[in-house]
């Protein structure tokens, strides 16, 4: 018996482009909510549609990577016809998502205040750089100016280098997260009381509350984090990267026990006895003496001979490639490299969802043309006759 979608059923439009609010919405997605993008037809749509170096006619790999399993439908939102479709999508739907700057959603009326008339139950969730409120609310805010201002930058990279960011966009996908994560837990408070409410995510928010402990030892003590050597924890040691003989590994000693594995798989046990080392803070104190010894041990073997030797005993890893990491045993027997068909481009390989549960979405349509259902939309969400759709894309509802 076909298992059920657990989203099936959730309509939610999206005002979204670019990374971190598709991202976010891919998740509903995944999970078999009905997600309409509402695309601008003046501005050719979502920016990722055309975002290098993998991009022909209006679609790119970069775009496929977050809208897959959506819906396109373009609405000139600066009509009065354009706005009269929304508000009556807003009438069969559960929630309205948007990224845009966070003075923008009231200004468009895209927030509770503006679409509870049309549908009392509406959850409106804004994902945006800094916020509704605040000295910063009309300024445009991306992952890397994020990481800047919370922090990041200063604590990543080698101690003697230049600030870094993270490789990835990691505020990006965390605000993607944590804004569906609001929008479901509105959705879930609109089931039991009948009313909507606006949810109110920002990068800068979800930087600075991830920055967790160590705003918890930076706000009450003397403390102030820095840019450690080998990507080293700030307090746990040995817990960085190793130069082996052959590459790099990492091991994670948060116990003192793996720290006594790892000297005993070194043939160095005098160096879990000796008092400078034997247990975090004085490791931590001798940090100078201690690091040395174990470069030198690593750097004696090849980084598989260090992980068949350290398995099980030692947290530790290799430091993938991204080649590696999507060709790893576990990612692979996870099943997270998902296949999607796509028109022109063939077969497209993805990253699926990281959250497994019966029913999540393992054959997804690619990520809508521009505009693709708006046909549809209109004829099957909102039952309009054709010749409501022709007068409506003769008054530019749709775009020209």
């Amino acid at each position: 018996m076909p298992i059920r979608p657990p989203l099936e059923g959730v309509r939610i439009l999206a005002i979204s482009q670019f990374g971190a609010g598709p991202f976010g919405t891919t998740v509903l997605s995944d999970m078999g909510a009905e997600v309409i993008k509402i695309e601008d037809p003046g501005a050719g749509g979502d920016i990722a549609r055309y975002v290098p170096p993998f991009a022909s006619d209006q679609d790119s790999l970069y775009f496929q990577a977050f809208n897959r399993g959506k819906k396109s439908v373009t609405l000139n939102l600066r009509t009065e016809s354009g706005m009269a479709v929304l508000h009556d999508l807003v009438k069969a739907s559960d929630g309205v998502y948007n990224n845009l700057r966070g003075d923008l959603p009231a200004k468009l009326g895209l927030d509770y205040e503006a679409l509870w008339k049309f549908n009392e139950k509406i959850v409106c969730c804004s994902l945006s750089g800094f916020g509704s409120t605040g000295p910063r609310v009309s300024e445009p805010g991306y992952d890397h100016l994020i990481q800047a201002y919370a922090g990041y930058m200063s604590i990543t990279g080698e101690p003697d280098a230049p600030p870094a960011k993270c490789g990835v966009s990691i505020i990006d996908f965390a605000g993607g997260y944590a804004s569906v994560l609001g929008l479901m837990i509105g959705l879930f408070d609109a089931q039991r009381t009948g009313i909507g409410r606006n949810v109110d995510v920002s990068l800068l928010d979800t930087g600075i509350a991830m920055l967790s402990y160590f705003a918890s030892w930076t706000l009450n003590r003397d403390w102030e984090p820095t840019r450690q050597a080998a990507s080293s924890h700030q307090s746990l040691l040995p817990s960085q990267n190793f130069r082996t003989r052959d590459g790099w590994i990492v091991v994670f000693c948060a116990k003192e026990k793996f720290y006594e594995n790892l000297v005993v798989a070194m043939g160095r046990p005098e160096l879990a006895t000796d008092p400078r080392f034997s247990n975090f803070p004085g490791r931590l104190e001798n940090r100078d003496l201690i690091i040395p010894e174990l470069e030198k041990e690593f750097a004696k073997r090849d980084t598989s001979d260090w992980l068949e030797r350290l398995r099980g005993t030692v947290p530790c890893a290799p430091v993938n490639s991204v080649s590696e990491a999507l060709q790893d045993q576990q990612v692979l027997a996870r099943k997270l490299i998902l296949e999607v068909e796509h028109p022109e481009y063939g077969t497209i390989r993805q990253v699926g969802s990281p959250i497994k549960m019966d029913g999540v979405i393992e054959h997804p349509t690619p990520g809508p043309a521009l505009g693709q259902h708006t046909d549809e939309v209109m004829a099957e969400v909102l039952g309009y006759s054709d010749e409501r759709v022709s007068s409506l894309r003769a008054e530019g509802a749709f775009g020209k």
